[in-house]
């Protein structure tokens, strides 16, 4: 696709609306579909393309994502002439700014040699991307994360000569690149997807971001289920108890991430067999070697072994998107035991319990950062302390031995999620803050 083309199937657009770019590594990527329902939401509101850093990578994506594919503008290695010839001739006719550039945006102590990678190649790509989008006619650039997505962003915007914003959220926080602090400064305006987070973004470092985050939730990512007779309001008090049909079917979904508490389930899984609780876990997810996520899939294996767990945990590896609903469908509890992990590093919400929420299953999570938005103890699901299997065990058992109480918080929490997720609103909210933006930026350039 040229790298300039407008896609036929794109709405007109009333005049005075903001190009919007989105800037990531990967699109699609099948673990970021609130991403990929944000940006084709945005599509039919503004005018806005997708670039690309990485190469293409479909894997497990769905038939939804992998039929937009062609839309995006992609990069990765078979870009590398086209870029770093347009780094070179940056350096040769703009040497001044490109080397302040460089040094502010790589001169850092840097965690990791993969950090400084990507940020390497981000800062490349985005002198590519500067010529780019100027030639695009390209008003606004986001980048949803503060990472090398940013960078390219934010090197971009310096060479186009237009506003860039980005968007932070659970583990960009803490702990945090050492750019961060200037990444907020220089952006026009900060995204946040919860309200634990937005508090976290304005009190970052010196507080750069204050007064310029806005609070946008993700949206939904799964097609609405099929009409049910619902009743409009749950009941007052749940009905008589009794239990749930055993086996009682628990689901957990996601990375093998140490944020995710997986562990931590599997120890709650030993708790409820010795209790006499039959029950199966279906445990969806896996990760390789990056961000300690071999570590805790060997980690729950040898747990599972050593509590001899092997017939009541399932581990059948990343479900593709096209599954979801089926998965969530056939269990009974969904499960989100996260922790914060010792660097500090935890989730936002995580997109796996929205999808639970609104698929109308009882959900037993933790009180880690904006968890409690979603799962209100008690009304939306049962909340309980991180790290403390005892607990997470005690609330499973209390959903499986009161079906009625889990049916009620279940309604509770489908209405939440439809309402706090609602995806026709919230992308609506997302291009007005744009266009408000691009408004204010306008002005202050004519001032």
């Amino acid at each position: 696709m040229p790298e300039t083309s407008t896609q036929a199937s794109r709405p007109a657009f009333k005049t005075g609306l903001p190009h919007v770019a989105y800037v990531l590594l990967w699109y699609p990527l099948f673990t970021q579909p609130f991403i990929f329902r944000e940006v084709e939401g945005l599509k039919g509101l503004l005018p806005l393309s997708v670039y690309s850093l990485y190469g293409p990578n479909l894997r497990h994506c769905s038939n939804e994502m992998r039929a937009v594919a062609g839309e995006t503008h992609t990069y990765g290695m078979r870009a590398l002439g086209r870029v770093l010839g347009e780094c070179f001739r940056q350096i040769l006719l703009h040497p001044l700014r490109t080397g302040r550039l460089f040094r502010k945006a790589i001169f850092r102590h840097w965690r990791s040699w993969e950090t400084l990678g990507e940020n390497l190649w981000a800062f490349c790509a985005g002198m590519y991307l500067g010529r780019l989008f100027k030639d695009a006619g390209i008003d606004m650039i986001y980048a949803p994360w503060p990472r090398g997505t940013a960078t390219a962003a934010w090197v971009a915007s310096q060479i186009a000569g237009v506003p860039f914003a980005t968007a932070a959220r659970g583990d960009n926080l803490e702990p945090a690149d050492p750019d961060l602090g200037d990444k907020l400064t220089a952006a026009f305006f900060v995204r946040a997807n919860n309200v634990a987070d937005k508090k976290r973004i304005e009190v970052f470092d010196r507080g750069q971001a204050l007064g310029k985050v806005e609070l946008i939730y993700n949206s939904l990512t799964l097609p609405p289920l099929p009409a049910k007779n619902d009743s409009a309001e749950p009941p007052a008090q749940p009905r008589e108890q009794a239990p749930m049909e055993r086996p009682v079917r628990l689901l957990a979904l996601g990375r093998f991430d140490v944020t995710k508490g997986f562990d931590v389930l599997i120890k709650a899984c030993g708790i409820l067999r010795d209790k006499g609780l039959d029950f199966r876990l279906t445990l969806a997810g896996g990760g390789g070697a990056v961000m300690g996520l071999g570590r805790m899939e060997a980690e729950i294996l040898r747990l599972r072994e050593n509590l001899q767990l092997e017939d009541r945990v399932l581990l059948p590896g990343i479900i593709s998107h096209n599954e979801l609903p089926r998965i969530l469908a056939e269990h009974d509890i969904f499960a989100a035991p996260c922790v914060v992990h010792e660097s500090g590093r935890r989730d936002g919400i995580p997109n796996t319990v929205i999808e639970a929420l609104a698929y109308g299953l009882p959900v037993v999570s933790t009180t880690v950062n904006a968890l409690p938005e979603v799962v209100i103890d008690g009304k939306t699901g049962l909340a309980v302390p991180p790290n403390n299997p005892e607990a997470l065990a005690e609330a499973l058992l209390r959903l499986a031995d009161n079906a009625p109480l889990a049916q009620t918080l279940a309604l509770n929490g489908k209405h939440l999620a439809a309402d706090m997720f609602d995806p026709t609103r919230n992308n609506q909210r997302l291009a007005d803050i744009f266009i408000k933006h691009y408004t204010i930026w306008k002005r202050s350039c004519a001032a």
